[in-house]
């Protein structure tokens, strides 16, 4: 059985080699670690191999003799299918970091798999795009065991500048609902900043004019500031794309529902990212939600 119980960590699988998880990667690999990638599509993990990562063409390919295994993929139904793949390769006691935003109901079979497979886990759902990965500079909202802190911590110190332990237990599913928390927020405010955008251009209003009157004041934020730019700008490459905004918006729908609370602005933000995904805005920047105020 792995040795899961101290902080000696020398290699880390990753599972998922998108925005984030190839940003991810590439720290770890920076950081001297051994590094393992697979993604379904290997076309988006082979840059990889450039920068020192073995390229896997199978998740239990990749997780074969990794010290830890961390899951960066679009949804649970995704991690749960790479993880079943991976299991011929994964040993008893192999340190699971399941990192992408899945939400409470997904994240309980990934918990049956692990208790089947003798796994670790570690539920650590992160905060940020594409920039912060990139950095290192991430925000990971982890449950899991004292006892698997340290080794745990040897990943996340790398690809996050800060890491807020909620739980003890990633059962209870305490980091995922954080970041359903979260992501309400943070797509409320980029549905309101697109918008309140849209809106200035309907009653002919320089959208400037609008951030100007905030600027320095209560109702100003960067957030608002970076995505204002985004669409002013019409440059729209995504750090957090409409179809991964239309997903989660899905996820806050559901766990509201769920927890018997009427989740009316969610509701209207999951419309307006679907809306903008059939549009064909789905592959850019969440800022793109913008145009679903508009026919077409």
């Amino acid at each position: 059985m792995a040795d899961n119980t101290t902080s000696d960590l020398r290699s880390v699988a990753v599972l998922g080699t998108g925005i984030m998880g190839a940003a991810m990667a590439r720290n770890l690999l920076r950081a001297g670690l051994d590094v393992r990638v697979w993604n379904r599509t290997r076309a988006r993990a082979e840059p990889l191999a450039d920068e020192g990562a073995r390229v896997a063409g199978s998740p239990a390919e990749a997780v074969d003799g990794a010290d830890a295994v961390l899951t960066m993929l679009l949804d649970g139904p995704a991690v749960l299918d790479a993880m079943r793949q991976a299991a011929p390769g994964l040993a008893p006691g192999t340190l699971w970091l399941q990192m992408s935003t899945v939400g409470p109901a997904a994240l309980e079979p990934l918990v049956r798999l692990a208790a089947e497979q003798d796994l670790r886990l570690v539920d650590a759902p992160v905060l940020g795009t594409k920039a912060p990965a990139e950095k290192g500079e991430l925000t990971v909202l982890a449950a899991g065991p004292r006892e698997l802190r340290d080794r745990a911590e040897r990943v996340f110190g790398v690809v996050g500048s800060r890491t807020q332990w909620v739980g003890e237990d990633a059962a209870s599913g305490a980091g995922s609902r954080l970041k359903i928390v979260v992501n309400n927020w943070v797509l409320t405010v980029i549905a309101g900043t697109g918008e309140t955008l849209a809106l200035s251009k309907g009653l002919g209003v320089d959208p400037r004019e609008f951030l100007a009157a905030v600027a320095g004041g209560p109702l100003d934020m960067p957030y608002l500031r970076m995505k204002s730019e985004l669409i002013l700008s019409g440059d729209l490459a995504p750090s957090f794309t409409v179809s991964a905004g239309r997903k989660d918006a899905g996820l806050i729908t559901d766990a509201a529902e769920g927890a018997g609370v009427r989740s009316d602005l969610a509701l209207a933000v999951a419309e307006r990212f679907r809306r903008a995904e059939e549009q064909g805005h789905g592959g850019e920047d969440g800022a793109a939600a913008y145009y679903a105020s508009f026919d077409g």
